[in-house]
């Protein structure tokens, strides 16, 4: 990439911050405020442990999140919504081999 291209890339962000788009792409991701984990869970038909363990949670935090003691954080919300949505592309991902 040439400096030119940098200087370019940097003078556009600058406008954007200002409030100028410019032809600026975007890409604004929502993280929900919350997330049914029993209903995620539920709907895909698994147990409490089988989840757990199909998604790299441990038992005792999925119980937790469940039952209402603690709440999934900003990280966990969004793999969750993934999960939700589209649980092979995770089962992929966290493939081993």
């Amino acid at each position: 990439m040439s400096g030119r291209k940098i200087l370019d890339g940097l003078a556009e962000a600058v406008e954007f911050t200002r409030g100028r788009k410019n032809g600026a792409v975007v890409r604004e991701v929502r993280v929900p405020e919350s997330i049914d984990v029993q209903a995620v869970r539920k709907k895909l038909k698994m147990s409490q442990t089988e989840f757990a363990v199909r998604f790299g949670f441990t038992l005792s935090t999925v119980r937790n999140w469940e039952q209402g003691h603690r709440r999934p954080e900003g990280p966990a919300r969004v793999l969750l919504k993934i999960i939700d949505k589209n649980p092979d592309v995770v089962e992929r991902a966290l493939a081993v081999g």
